[in-house]
């Protein structure tokens, strides 16, 4: 037995060091500032002089333990451990081992063969004590390090993922003390994603017992990874600091002045050496690392480096959704997320939508001034706004309630959003009033701050007109300068670069507009109990009706334009001929030299991310893929239907005049407006995934060109992180063409599943028997012969026709439009339908809003509407009663 030091030789150090004693050895070998250091290794462990002496009792008590006597099992194992009586040689090693780092005051560090691995960490599961000043104390700790290993903490850890409970050898760490300023933890990846565009590094003052014991609330400053700029900064209170005692051993705690508190504990200089660090280390292990640092006298020290065991899905998982606690209820809504992202969403759109999501809320939530430890709350639950179940997208709904209570007047807002959102079942009142999104530790400091957010929203809500003109001003700006750019023609590198940009850019100036959301949740509930109390016998359609924004809302747009080809065409004999006879395919090729392709191409300029399925960056385009165009085009050639919206105005210029017709004016012109500026918004919205979806394909060309992925479309069946990976830790990844084919399996039997739209579980049990019992089935659903269907009416008005049952807004020719859900791509095929039924969406949806506009009779939130009616069926639709009636079951065609 002897003493490993740092001129040890490397293969004793691997052989008999333990994870963070290889650690630190790589670490100095690799230039790093460490303290000096010294390791009883695992061979003294394992001597027979030392846990010999109570091997067959160790032996006995592991072998009786269960899940429900851990406690008591690890406690007559450290009481084995402390009647250890340490033989000579261990005591002599021991005393070497402190001289040989300074004999002064020392940390001592398990180092077990467990730790620190790829798979299982046992990240703070053994023992570290500071401060030992003495031999004798070192002798003491040495063996509750050992004892360590068989912790309540580590016997769990390892029955829960299947381990032996009898461990492996530990080593033991002395180290030279660091009596720090400032220290904490340098994550070279994003800890909670894995993500690998960012670095975080969290800070306190003095030792960072403070940070790992939870007892300090730390800084937290987020870094981009490849160019070192702050992207985020949160201040923790700091109060108090924990210095190396000066009397014994162990540590003391001493109060902060309150001038340093709220001042960031790292400087700039500081904050430039920990991300060197972080990189050089990252290099040299060639993997990121969870990182403990510590500066004293302006020196950075590293104390240790592990890798993060951040939880990575398995190739092939069925499901990407929150893990959440034993017992921890969640209820999972496709209700309007569904009208965004149909049907099999890719995991690159669907994990590039959740990091959009949770980044937007947060710079919200910031904006109305939520303190920092609050917002740091927030980071448990934001990345988790969606899930991803077999390729669906749904709302993870308590959290959205979480994000509507940042406003004010919750009771309203809540019900506001199921309506908007079109859920089928309203929360429970005492569910809903549980949903905090974060909390305090003190009743007054809750009250100030819920006085501060309030104050801000209330100045963000009188204000928001002119807000959102100064985003849509900056928006454009920005936009004009990602969109102007042919990105096939760069290098992958380049346009990766450009497209960290589009995020960076966009989504920190985005956040604030969320205010919008939240100020109309309360213009329209204010407006509808208005109408409620005013004009209680007004029909159902007519507060969404009379809230309509009017012929200026931008989504209409591309239908009006469409419709203005269409008339075009129906003039021109010629036109209409080559139109209707010529497959959509060939239309392009037909209209050579005829002036009506510069229509075409103008339409494509304005509107060509506007498309079915726009938000899903899998989906092509019109620019990309035109074909869609003629067909939508060829279906509004009939005569559009009339159009009508005086019916609400009539109804209310008769039934409420005076004051309280003023009144009723002024609530909703403010729920006018921000109707239209959601609109306006959203149309930004499928701007920027337009240009994120072309940088997205070009990195995918260069993908397939470079052999990362065998055709450049497989980039869809990665996640985000993985192709943020690709450019910039290559080396590092793995083999993506294999993780794209098992990808691509499991797509195949995610497409057989006929998907809920509401289920509810438990924990983070998502196994295939939990989600078949929660919904989740194969094979179509079976009508029940019903002749009549209701739902909620959207605009009034009746037609009748044949119904064209569709997932696609194509073909529709002047019939019936029946479809599960719309999105805003779908506007086009609006004027060649005489009726429109949705079976999930809410009156406040983009289609629903600019069927009213259009005049088109429309019924939203009709349960089972696609199961029931079939193609080719003829039926009735009456918009102002909500109702479908089958006139004749018809001949099913293809729709």
């Amino acid at each position: 037995m002897r003493i490993l030091t740092n001129s040890s030789h490397c293969a004793d150090i691997r052989e008999y060091g333990g994870a963070k004693a290889r650690g630190l050895y790589d670490l100095a070998d690799a230039g790093l500032n460490v303290p000096r250091w010294a390791v009883l290794g695992t061979d003294v462990y394992r001597d027979p002089r030392t846990t010999g002496q109570v091997g067959d009792r160790l032996a006995e008590l592991l072998g009786m333990s269960t899940v429900d006597n851990l406690a008591a099992v690890s406690a007559r194992i450290a009481d084995l451990f402390a009647e250890l009586s340490l033989p000579g040689a261990v005591i002599e090693l021991a005393e070497q081992a402190y001289h040989h780092v300074g004999a002064a005051r020392v940390a001592v560090r398990s180092s077990g063969e467990e730790e620190d691995g790829s798979e299982f960490s046992f990240a703070g599961q053994f023992a570290t004590f500071l401060n030992v000043a003495s031999v004798s104390e070192l002798c003491e700790r040495l063996k509750s390090c050992w004892a360590s290993v068989f912790s309540e903490r580590a016997l769990r850890y390892r029955l829960e993922h299947g381990l032996p409970p009898h461990g492996a050898a530990c080593a033991v760490i002395v180290q030279e003390m660091v009596d720090s300023d400032r220290s904490g933890v340098l994550f070279t990846a994003d800890p909670i994603t894995g993500g690998r565009d960012t670095y975080v590094i969290s800070s306190v003052y003095g030792l960072g017992e403070g940070l790992v014991s939870g007892a300090v609330d730390a800084d937290t400053i987020t870094l981009e990874a490849t160019s070192g700029a702050v992207v985020r900064t949160v201040i923790g209170e700091k109060r108090e600091r924990f210095a190396a005692g000066t009397t014994g051993s162990g540590c003391a705690v001493v109060p902060v002045p309150s001038a340093e508190r709220d001042l960031l504990s790292l400087s700039d200089k500081d904050i430039a050496r920990l991300r060197e660090a972080g990189a050089r280390i990252t290099e040299a292990f060639q993997a990121p690392q969870d990182i403990e640092w510590a500066i004293a006298d302006d020196s950075v020290w590293i104390l240790q480096s592990r890798p993060i065991t951040t939880r990575q899905p398995a190739h092939g998982e069925a499901v990407v959704a929150e893990q959440a606690g034993d017992g921890e209820f969640r209820i999972w809504d496709n209700a309007n997320i569904i009208e965004s992202f149909s049907g099999i969403t890719s995991p690159l759109t669907f994990s590039f939508a959740a990091d959009v999501y949770a980044r937007i809320y947060w710079h919200y939530a910031k904006d109305l001034r939520v303190p920092a430890a609050q917002l740091r709350q927030m980071d448990d639950w934001l990345p988790h706004l969606l899930g991803h179940f077999h390729g669906r997208v749904y709302y993870n709904l308590l959290h959205w309630y979480r994000m509507v209570r940042l406003a004010p007047v919750y009771p309203l807002n809540r019900k506001v959003l199921e309506a908007s959102l079109g859920v089928d079942e309203p929360l429970a009142d005492d569910v809903a009033e549980s949903l905090y999104p974060y909390t305090f530790s003190s009743p007054l400091r809750r009250r100030w701050s819920r006085t501060v957010t309030t104050v801000t929203f209330t100045k963000r809500f009188l204000s928001m007109n002119r807000l959102v003109r100064q985003f849509i001003r900056y928006f454009y700006r920005a936009y004009r300068e990602f969109d102007n750019v042919d990105y096939d023609a760069l290098p992958g590198s380049e346009v990766y670069r450009r497209f960290r940009s589009l995020e960076r850019e966009l989504i920190a100036k985005w956040g604030p507009m969320m205010a919008l959301d939240a100020s109309l949740l309360i213009s329209f509930g204010a407006l509808h109990l208005l109408t409620k109390r005013w004009l209680p016998d007004a029909p159902e359609w007519f507060t969404p009706a009379i809230a309509n924004p009017g012929p200026d809302v931008e989504s209409a747009e591309p239908a009006r334009a469409l419709l203005e080809l269409a008339a075009t065409v129906r003039a021109d004999p010629e036109l209409t001929r080559l139109l209707t006879t010529t497959s959509p395919a060939d239309i392009r090729e037909a209209l050579a030299g005829n002036d009506f392709l510069a229509a075409i191409d103008d339409y494509t300029e304005r509107y060509g991310y506007r498309s079915a399925d726009e938000l899903k960056l899998e989906v092509p385009d019109l620019r990309e893929d035109p074909t869609s165009l003629f067909t939508m085009l060829r279906g509004a050639l009939a005569e559009p239907p009339a159009t009508s919206t005086d019916e609400a105005e009539a109804y209310l210029r008769e039934h409420l005049r005076g004051p309280r017709r003023w009144a009723y004016e002024v609530v909703r012109r403010k729920t006018r407006s921000g109707l239209l500026n959601r609109e306006r918004l959203r149309f930004c919205r499928t701007r920027a995934f337009g240009s994120a979806k072309r940088m997205l394909r070009a990195m995918g060309r260069d993908m397939a060109r470079a052999g990362v992925i065998e055709n450049w479309d497989d980039v869809f069946m990665l996640r985000l992180a993985e192709v943020r990976a690709v450019f910039e830790n290559p080396a590092a990844i793995p083999d993506l063409r294999k993780l794209v084919a098992v990808r691509k399996r499991q797509r195949l039997a995610d497409e057989q599943l006929r998907a809920p739209s509401r289920f509810e579980t438990t924990g983070s049990d998502y196994a295939p028997d939990i989600l078949a019992h929660a919904g989740w089935a194969t094979g179509d659903a079976r009508r029940t012969g019903v002749r009549e269907l209701r739902g909620t009416p959207s605009c009034p008005g009746v037609a009748e026709g044949p119904a064209v049952v569709t997932d696609s807004p194509l073909n529709v020719d002047g019939g019936i439009l029946v479809t599960y859900r719309t999105d805003p791509g779908w506007v086009t095929a609006l004027p060649s339908a005489a009726a429109l039924v949705i079976e999930r969406g809410s009156p406040l949806t983009h289609v629903a809003i600019v069927a009213r506009e259009l005049g088109i009779p429309t019924v939203v939130q009709v349960s089972a509407v696609t199961t029931e009616i079939r193609t080719g069926m003829r039926v009735r639709i009456d918009g102002g009663a909500g109702t479908i009636t089958v006139l004749d079951e018809g001949k099913e065609s293809v729709g």
